[in-house]
């Protein structure tokens, strides 16, 4: 009789299926290690793709960072403000700001099963500010101004910011200002349809009071005034792979409820 060691024999199906989940693994633990080490350029550069490629990979989805921790964890509260140009009957109107983060961060409350698109204007609004705060003043003095008109205003706008030195954290900021600058698009037109003329966006920063000090905040009811990083009109403006019924469909209902809590809390 044959003896049988008791091991039994793999299919090369799942042989593949573990070689593959492994490599798969692999990858994504080297990815998040990148991301979340402190940056180095070099070390990016090791992921398929560099920087874009670790970027693209990692969020939305998988995006983190320990900001949330000691010794130095999150101050501050960001958030994006959007109005808009639209045409109406002939005319052209302005319409009021909308706090598209107060209308997507209700998405969080009661809630707990929380999804990412809750804080992804958040994300935006921290990436932007860290590129507008490192250009010079000149530069934010350009940005101030109004670019929407003409299919070559994008080019007009990057060669005047230029003309001002800094050519690297010129091309930085105009990076962070397309993914606002759409994410804005999406807002206008979930609100107001798409009769856009130019949009605008408005992210702002306000501290959180240190620790020592909250008790007496909490009594005042006050804090510290928010930090406006301004930009001027743009042209609307939708990616390729962007899709404007899926945000509107998540977008205006959570919009027409902010509205109307507005309405209750002004009548109070």
């Amino acid at each position: 009789m044959k003896k049988h060691s008791g091991r039994q024999t793999r299919s090369p199906w799942v042989r593949v299926v573990t070689v593959a989940a492994s490599i798969l693994a692999a990858i994504h633990i080297c990815a998040s290690f990148l991301w979340i080490a402190p940056y180095s350029a070099g070390a990016r550069a090791l992921f398929p793709g560099g920087q874009e490629g670790l970027s693209a990979y990692m969020l939305p989805l998988f995006g983190q960072s320990w900001s949330v921790f000691a010794p130095a964890p999150i101050n501050g509260d960001y958030a994006i403000s959007v109005r808009a140009v639209v045409e109406e009957s002939g005319a052209e109107r302005t319409t009021d700001w909308v706090d598209a983060t107060a209308i997507e961060v209700q998405m969080l409350t009661d809630n707990l099963f929380p999804p990412r698109a809750a804080i992804q204007s958040v994300e935006l609004a921290s990436r932007f500010a860290t590129a507008w705060q490192g250009l010079s003043a000149d530069h934010k003095v350009i940005l101030e101004l109004g670019y929407y008109e003409g299919g070559d205003w994008l080019e007009r706008l990057r060669e005047k910011l230029v003309s001002y030195g800094g050519q690297d954290d010129v091309e930085a900021y105009l990076e962070k200002e397309q993914q606002v600058r759409r994410y804005a698009t999406q807002v206008a037109n979930a609100v107001w349809g798409s009769d856009v003329v130019a949009v605008q966006f408005q992210v702002q920063r306000q501290n959180v009071p240190e620790f020592e000090d909250r008790d007496g905040v909490s009594r005042s009811k006050t804090r510290p005034s928010p930090s406006v990083y301004a930009t001027g009109w743009r042209a609307p403006d939708v990616a390729v792979d962007q899709s404007e019924d899926y945000f509107s469909e998540v977008f205006l209902p959570l919009y027409h409820r902010w509205m109307s809590d507005n309405e209750s809390k002004s009548h109070e």
